[in-house]
């Protein structure tokens, strides 16, 4: 096919990663609550269009209960105590369980029906939605269609490619927060006995940041508070994270801790339903009756003007201490347990409340509100997500409100502290497996010690680092343990032309997406069991464990029938690779680790701390918490004496010129990070679409837009101009100059270069952009290979 008929077909077509193409928009009302009889409604319409009522319905019984399993969704952690029988889950979790639970198969004669070329078609939503994978298929070097392909071949394939390759580091494995204990356990183990620490993982693009603020300050890069201080605090900040959404068990925590009469501040660019209000599907009164409050106070600040606000915010905690010496800040705790101090209290001789509150975005009034709500309290809690931690400062944003904390001594007592929301089940969990490109030499050191062989010490890739080095084709195979890395990450026509240059991608996968269809010259998917699935090793049904947000490790058992015979474990797949691999050089004994999870976790409590009799806590009623110094002692980064230090942060420059605009990619409520269940945004008002642009009616009147016109979207980072067409104007209260959209349909705006500082993150949540009235013509100037999965293998696309 010649260029210009190519080139035609793309403007009629949608392409790889974005559908370009616009549905039936339809607004409605933003919503002033959460949850509700309308979360209930949706969950079970989820079951009916998965053709999975009575068996989801059966599943979601045991979802979050002792002896269950747990949620495949977010990391909020379950009640210690009892747990509701009518279900301890939320909207989005049963939608998780849905898409697991279906019955839909997409099966090898599906392969068979349908090509590489045909898939590629669809938008992320229908792929999703073909149902479960059932078997492992190959896709060869110049195929045109997935083919079937016994476990032992993919095995041996798999090993030749990582047998053949120059150095171990020409591969990188990479982990989604699914990944069990267990199996994440044994996959870092692989990585390291085949020879490298190239393990980019989700981390990296959620919660790195928040691990890089809190080591180095409280010595741990965790949270520090249980669910249990949520319910007996006295003020709770929300800051950047939209609970209804993105954790919505987390507003039945806020509910109880604001009944217990705690207050509740959100700051946030845009309101969140979920942060102003809720209606509790589990009790008959509220769930039909008026919405409970939430909110007491909401802080509309502008993107990445949280760290003014949090500036001033100190700046009025310390005026009151003047006035109220020793009734505010606790200068026992500041003397023993802290240092930096004095020139901490330095910066402030240069800031102007006025001046901070303008650059927040934030009335002085609102934030002086705010001080006094905290000023006379000590138990106080500081939550954070991705609004934070994707912000190019964001690891100074947190050190800002740790900072806060060593003020006020509100770290490490009950009802107070430091909560990162963890997006994904056990990322929190992967990452104590030793799942990090990073290891501690102590890490490896007691691993070298186990087992008997020389650990790599060189620092591996982290997944900015990479697509880079995939691009420059230092990696030659990626080997994926879940997750939708295209569809994730960031700067999609750089790392689509990156992924193109693999001589192999492998991907363990319970159900297709985008991911399987931009791939190497040659691509391997392997099926396995989902987290409700029953995994049966030896005849008996299994458990593995996790860990949620708040450090509690926990046994997870599947209970349904899996949807194919032809399925294996994580773990099983890592061993089974490691055996092929490494043949009779292998050190482990992979085979022990293969016919039995409790020999896996009988190896973690001598490899990792905190995990002491595994298999018999793990057993117990809640499981068990893992050991946590800050929480436990009060003792924090300082090896010497455990204290904490003040960070020295500075005020970021948001400069935008006048045609430029900041934007913050989100997520729909009907969407789970890349899993897209439905088309709509039911709180925010929006119906069958995706590709809008959230904008404020003020910056609409003074560009010369309208809502509801069509426009294309710019980035110029890196002197590369980046497009993402077609997108429709929704007006919505959102500070000016601020904009957000949905990923992962703007990833293609976001430069891989830009990062957050320290954690390499992708700086989602802050991209300068231009936005133009469309025009069609925009599609001629879009990087071609983003199509070559719509081209026929005889097509010439040069």
């Amino acid at each position: 096919m010649k260029k210009e008929a190519i080139e035609e077909k793309i403007k009629k077509e949608p392409d790889a990663e974005n559908p370009y193409r616009l549905l039936d928009l339809k607004l409605s009302p933003i919503k002033t609550w959460a949850a509700g009889l309308p979360a209930v409604v949706a969950a079970m319409r989820d079951l009916v269009e998965e053709k999975t009522f009575f068996r989801g319905n059966l599943a979601l019984l045991k979802m979050n209960q002792f002896k269950g399993f747990d949620c495949p969704s977010c990391a909020w952690p379950d009640p210690d105590d009892e747990r509701s029988p009518i279900g301890e889950y939320c909207e989005n979790g049963a939608k998780a369980l849905a898409e697991e639970a279906t019955t839909k198969k997409i099966t090898a004669a599906f392969f068979r029906q349908h090509s590489v070329f045909d898939l590629a078609k669809l938008d992320d939503y229908r792929i999703g939605k073909l149902g479960r994978l059932t078997a492992p298929m190959y896709l060869p070097e110049g195929g045109t269609h997935y083919q079937s392909i016994s476990w032992e071949d993919a095995f041996k394939k798999i090993a030749a490619h990582l047998n053949a390759l120059d150095s171990p580091d020409a591969a990188a494995f990479y982990t989604s927060g699914r990944t069990s204990n267990e199996a994440s356990f044994v996959y870092q183990l692989f990585a390291k006995e085949f020879g490298t620490n190239n393990m980019p993982d989700c981390s990296n693009m959620c919660h790195e940041t928040s691990g890089s603020a809190l080591r180095p300050t409280i010595g741990i890069g965790k949270g520090t508070v249980t669910l249990e201080d949520f319910y007996d605090t006295d003020v709770i900040i929300i800051v950047g994270q939209n609970p209804g959404t993105n954790a919505p068990r987390m507003m039945s925590a806020l509910a109880k801790g604001k009944q217990n009469g705690a207050k509740i501040v959100a700051i946030n660019p845009l309101p969140e339903a979920g942060l102003m209000g809720f209606r509790n599907p589990q009790a008959v009164t509220s769930a039909i009756g008026k919405a409970g409050k939430l909110a007491d106070l909401f802080l509309p600040v502008k993107i990445n003007g949280d760290m003014a606000l949090l500036k001033a915010l100190e700046l009025l905690l310390l005026d009151f201490e003047k006035k109220s010496p020793g009734e505010v800040l606790d200068h026992a705790f500041i003397k023993e347990k802290t240092t930096g101090y004095d020139a901490f209290l330095e910066q402030f001789k240069d800031y102007n409340l006025e001046e901070l509150a303008k650059e927040a975005g934030v009335p002085a009034a609102a934030i002086y509100e705010m001080a006094q709500m905290m000023a006379f309290k000590k138990r106080i809690i500081f939550c954070w997500g991705m609004g934070i931690t994707q912000q190019p400062n964001g690891v100074d944003m947190i050190r800002e409100m740790l900072n806060i904390l060593l003020l006020k001594g509100s770290i490490g007592i009950p009802g107070a502290g430091v909560c990162p929301v963890r997006g994904h089940s056990n990322v929190q969990g992967n990452r104590t497996m030793m799942i990090d490109e990073k290891p501690t030499d102590k890490q490896l050191d007691r691993l070298e010690s186990f087992f008997g062989f020389k650990m790599p010490r060189k620092h591996g890739y982290d997944v900015v680092r990479a697509i880079k080095a995939i691009h420059e084709e230092k990696v030659k195979l990626l080997f994926c343990m879940g997750g939708n890395f295209l569809s994730a990450t960031p700067d999609t026509t750089y790392t689509a032309n990156a992924l193109r240059k693999l001589n192999l991608l492998v991907c363990v996968s319970t159900k297709l997406n985008r991911g399987h269809l931009i791939h190497g010259k040659e691509a391997i998917i392997l099926p396995t069991y989902g987290r409700s699935d029953k995994d049966i090793v030896n005849g008996e049904v299994q458990i593995i464990s996790t860990e949620n947000s708040m450090g509690v490790v926990q046994q997870s058992k599947g209970m349904l029938d899996p949807v194919s015979k032809d399925l294996i474990n994580e773990t099983q797949i890592v061993c089974r690779l490691a055996m092929a691999t490494l043949g009779s050089r292998a050190v482990v004994n992979w085979q022990r680790y293969h016919d039995s999870y409790d020999a896996v976790r009988d190896d973690i409590e001598k490899c990792i701390p905190g995990f002491e009799n595994y298999n018999v806590r793990v057993r117990q009623k809640g499981g068990f918490y893992l050991p946590n110094a800050a929480r436990d002692y009060q003792r924090f980064a300082n090896e010497l004496d455990g204290r904490a230090p003040f960070t020295i942060t500075a005020i970021p420059d948001n400069h935008l010129e006048a045609d430029e605009y900041m934007m913050a990619t989100t997520r729909t409520h009907d969407q789970f990070n890349t899993t897209i269940y439905g088309l709509d945004d039911r709180y925010r008002g929006i119906k069958n679409e995706r590709r809008v642009i959230f904008m404020n009616q003020e910056d609409i009147d003074r560009a010369g837009f309208s809502a509801g016109d069509k426009v294309d979207l710019f980035n110029y980072d890196d002197n590369v101009e980046r497009i993402a067409p077609l997108f429709v104007i929704v007006c919505y209260p959102i500070p000016r100059q601020n904009t957000v959209t949905y990923f992962p349909e703007t990833n293609v705006l976001v430069s891989v270069n830009n990062v957050v500082k320290e954690s390499n993150m992708p700086a989602s949540k802050y991209v300068k952009i231009k936005i133009r009235k469309h025009d069609p013509e925009v599609y001629q100037k879009i990087d071609k290979i983003l199509y070559r999965s719509l081209l026929e293998p005889e097509q010439d696309v040069e």
